[in-house]
């Protein structure tokens, strides 16, 4: 029996994962609106045999301009160049249920699904602050629950969509002048609690069939969501421990579902800082921390934990006390919130030792490349990852020396692939292609389609 293997992604956040990147240089402030950008980073993970580029998103300017480079492309548009410049790597949108609908956002990934060969995923999140709902025209970010309610039904529809011509509803018979079967193109006609949409999608099933759909948040509504409609799950937890009991229960949440576990892919994220020698790295490190300075630092668990920063002591542990239950903030990420005071409890870390242990909400690792080998073996092997979506500090160099350095670990411990060995994004996460649900559905339910 074959040796099972580990997925990686490349989430390019930015010109980097760490929020002072653009200060050192590496490639020009506005180097994050050109295509070229994306494309030399998605070329080199590409180079070491990565699963995908991965981009987060979201519709509200969130970094203060006047420090940070601020917005962001808008992620299928930009995915579709890079698809096309690129031969095998997935490509991976974030997209809002939110502020989506259905039907166009099932459109566009079929369409970009078409165009790259069956390469394309979404990434689907919920968008949990104000400044998005003010984008549309709403006073404030919709509840939790709420939130997630649109999300699964939103979900639903989509899957619906991408199923509703079958696999072999095309005949293509020029000569009897006979493009497709009309009884295998179908209908939705739902109508449900956030959504009437009567289908079915003007494009043909995809590659892929459906496009692989990624699900982010670690909340009870993004666990019931992720465990019951998604490929992957892009989780959040920073200590090993947390990362198995997590791992764990999504699998065994899928199997309530009906669903093979081994079709759930469970893939924590990294951030990386690498260097020659742990010093090294520790000094990269520091070097892009100090352009935050102490303040910034702090600013930034403040801003997670709802607590001013002028009212956390640096060298005390977290205000656990005015904290309360994650279940209880109604704004915010659970998923995010929860792994940073896991691993704060679980360490007893004060507020300046935290602000140095997480980058973007996530797990970060400092050290050589075989530590971050290391690293990756040990929550692969002691069943806390199927996989990583990786972080770097700052690119394209953190991209670079990742796959020149740590990819040749990997496949020499066995751990990962030394080339492609199908075409889809599904081939390289070990997906089943899925079928149309329609496919299956008894007579008098395709006559009424």
């Amino acid at each position: 029996m074959a040796q099972r293997q580990m997925s990686i992604g490349m989430n390019i956040l930015g010109l980097g994962g760490h929020q002072a990147a653009w200060r050192l240089g590496e490639v020009a402030p506005t180097a994050y609106l050109d295509k070229d950008y994306y494309i030399n980073i998605a070329r080199i993970s590409e180079r070491g045999t990565l699963d995908a580029i991965f981009l987060a998103d979201g519709p509200a300017l969130q970094e203060n301009v006047a420090t940070n480079p601020g917005g962001r492309l808008e992620p299928t548009v930009l995915l579709t160049a890079v698809a096309l410049a690129t031969t095998h790597i997935g490509v991976i949108a974030t997209c809002s249920t939110t502020y989506n609908d259905p039907f166009n956002l099932a459109r566009r990934l079929a369409s970009i699904d078409h165009l790259s060969g069956g390469r394309v995923a979404c990434n689907i999140v919920t968008n949990a602050g104000d400044l998005p709902a003010q984008n549309f025209g709403l006073a404030g970010a919709p509840l939790h629950g709420d939130r997630y309610g649109r999300a699964d039904e939103f979900v639903d529809v989509v899957q619906k969509l991408w199923d509703s011509w079958e696999d072999d509803a095309i005949i293509g018979d020029a000569a009897a002048g006979r493009f497709a079967d009309p009884g295998k193109v179908h209908r939705l006609d739902h109508v449900g609690t956030h959504f009437q949409v009567r289908g079915p999608l003007n494009v043909p099933r995809s590659p892929q069939g459906r496009p692989v759909l990624v699900q982010a948040g670690a909340s009870e509504g993004g666990k019931a969501l992720g465990s019951r409609r998604a490929d992957a799950i892009f989780t959040t937890q920073t200590t090993l421990a947390d990362g198995v009991a997590f791992y764990r229960e999504m699998k065994t949440r899928a199997r309530a579902w009906g669903r093979d576990p081994d079709q759930l892919k469970i893939m924590p994220g990294l951030s990386t800082v690498i260097g020659s020698t742990e010093a090294e790295a520790q000094a990269r490190c520091d070097a892009l921390d100090g352009y935050l300075g102490e303040d910034g630092l702090v600013a930034q668990i403040a801003q997670r934990i709802g607590i001013p920063a002028a009212e956390l002591d640096p060298d005390a542990e977290l205000p656990w006390a005015r904290i309360g239950d994650v279940a209880s903030f109604t704004t915010g990420s659970h998923g995010f919130l929860q792994a940073q005071l896991d691993l704060a409890r679980a360490e007893r870390l004060t507020v300046r030792q935290l602000s140095r242990r997480i980058r973007s909400g996530h797990r970060l690792a400092v050290g050589t490349p075989e530590q971050i080998a290391d690293t990756l073996e040990e929550w692969f092997r002691a069943g806390a990852a199927d996989g990583f979506n990786l972080m770097p500090d700052m690119f394209p160099s953190g991209a670079e020396v990742f796959v020149d350095e740590v990819v040749p670990l990997l496949r020499a411990r066995g751990l990962f692939r030394h080339e492609y060995a199908g075409s889809t994004l599904r081939d390289h996460l070990g997906l089943d292609r899925p079928a149309s649900q329609f496919a299956a559905a008894p007579p008098a339910a395709r006559a009424r389609a």
